[in-house]
């Protein structure tokens, strides 16, 4: 099932931090950049599959492919000789021959079937490359969003902190406080303003790291937060591995198991000698009839029947049956990972949810209101606010831990998400 949750940085971080000093919320701070449109993630996801350069690359390759068949397909040229015999024109002899090759053991159709295996390769690393920078957005995107929260609380922390040291001012000058107590608010403020310049790089740092994808320009990344927190859903690790045989990775090595097979069917079939037909005419003297040359020419495979070729290439198809097991058992164990890791987020996102943040929320409101009455001091108001400072960060970070997970598993399996079961 799908959990939707609001944000709880307003609610949390705003409201209750504020009660203390009995100041109205703050306007949200506006957005870093506003000078183009708003980027969703199905945008975004569409703009890097569209413009990233890695991708580019894999188109290029799997369209030089179709050139690569088209040459293997291709037979090989005749060769037109002429020989002169002789200087003097009445004993001189002139000799044309024409040398066809014929290709035997089903060498072109081997080489027709190599390319083809090699155009697949180039179109399943394609289809693997597409999976990988999708998954790379969506997690970019969240760590986008997650960021933005971060940025925004800790502003409204650092404006909280200047309102508060403010209201303790009031109250050391008309005598109802301590000093010490403006001396902690300051100190307070200090270090919310530290956590702000931390909250900006990080913020930075995510929007580089999402506009890379497209090699775009992250001076200008505006993205569109949801109104909600929509967290994904954790499906059975029996249905994830199932669909392991379809993964991209699995796919490729199989693929690159047919293909050391087509080479080693091509490396077999160059043990046939090929065969050269000759056909010609021949001319002496200037009155002297033409004659027909006819004659074949065929290797003798004496000294080298390609027998080292064919053993490597038996050896690597060996190989290849060795990769994708290892492929398998290498994709298994990273799918399983990635699935305990959505879980262990999930798990997280709903103890905060449900018991943590309630739980520190209540205690911001018992603390300001305890301060206003004067029963708690001024550390007790910041403690409570830390705590629930804290709890808001690490929910934000087990938000974005889980889409991370998710993505990996998408990434792996090839999927543009993972489906809720029917």
């Amino acid at each position: 099932m799908k959990h939707r949750l609001t944000p709880p940085l307003a609610a949390f971080a705003m409201a209750c931090a504020l009660a203390y000093i009995g100041l109205p919320p703050a306007a949200q701070a506006t957005p870093i950049s506003t000078s183009t449109q708003p980027l969703t993630l199905d945008a975004a996801i569409a703009l890097a599959l569209r413009l990233n350069p890695t991708l580019r690359a894999a188109g290029h390759e799997v369209a030089a492919q179709q050139g690569a068949l088209t040459q293997a397909g291709a037979r090989p040229n005749p060769e037109l000789e002429l020989l002169r015999e002789g200087t003097r024109g009445d004993s001189r002899t002139t000799t044309a021959l024409l040398t066809i090759p014929l290709e035997l053991g089903g060498k072109r159709a081997a080489r027709i079937d190599v390319a083809r295996q090699e155009g697949q390769l180039a179109a399943l690393a394609l289809n693997a490359e597409q999976a990988r920078v999708r998954a790379d957005v969506i997690a970019a995107f969240h760590e986008v969003v997650a960021a933005l929260a971060r940025e925004r609380m800790a502003q409204e922390l650092v404006h909280l902190a200047g309102r508060g040291l403010d209201a303790v001012g009031k109250r050391v000058d008309a005598g109802t406080l301590s000093p010490v107590e403006q001396t902690r608010a300051r100190v307070a403020q200090g270090g919310a303003r530290i956590e702000a310049l931390q909250a900006a790089r990080t913020l930075e740092a995510a929007r580089i790291q999402l506009a890379a994808l497209w090699a775009g320009d992250a001076r200008g990344l505006v993205v569109v937060e949801p109104d909600a927190v929509t967290l994904p859903v954790l499906p059975p690790l029996d249905r994830l591995l199932a669909q392991l045989d379809a993964a991209p990775g699995m796919r490729q090595a199989g693929a690159q198991l047919k293909h050391r097979q087509a080479l080693a069917r091509l490396e077999q079939a160059r043990r046939t000698p090929d065969v050269n037909v000759i056909v010609g005419a021949q001319r002496e003297g200037p009155d002297a009839r033409n004659r027909t040359v006819l004659g074949l020419s065929v290797p003798l495979p004496l000294f080298n029947r390609n027998d080292g070729a064919v053993l490597d290439a038996l050896r690597r198809v060996d190989k290849a049956q060795d990769e994708q097991d290892a492929q398998a058992a290498r994709l298994r164990a990273e799918l399983g990972q990635a699935h305990a890791r959505l879980a262990t987020a999930l798990a997280e996102c709903a103890l905060i949810a449900t018991d943590i943040l309630p739980g520190a929320q209540d205690a911001q409101r018992a603390a300001s209101r305890g301060f206003e009455l004067g029963k708690f001091s001024l550390i007790d108001v910041l403690d409570a606010q830390r705590v629930l400072a804290h709890s808001t960060y690490q929910y934000l970070n087990a938000v974005a831990e889980s889409h991370r997970a998710q993505a990996d598993i998408a990434r792996l399996l090839g999927q543009a998400a993972v489906q809720e079961n029917p």
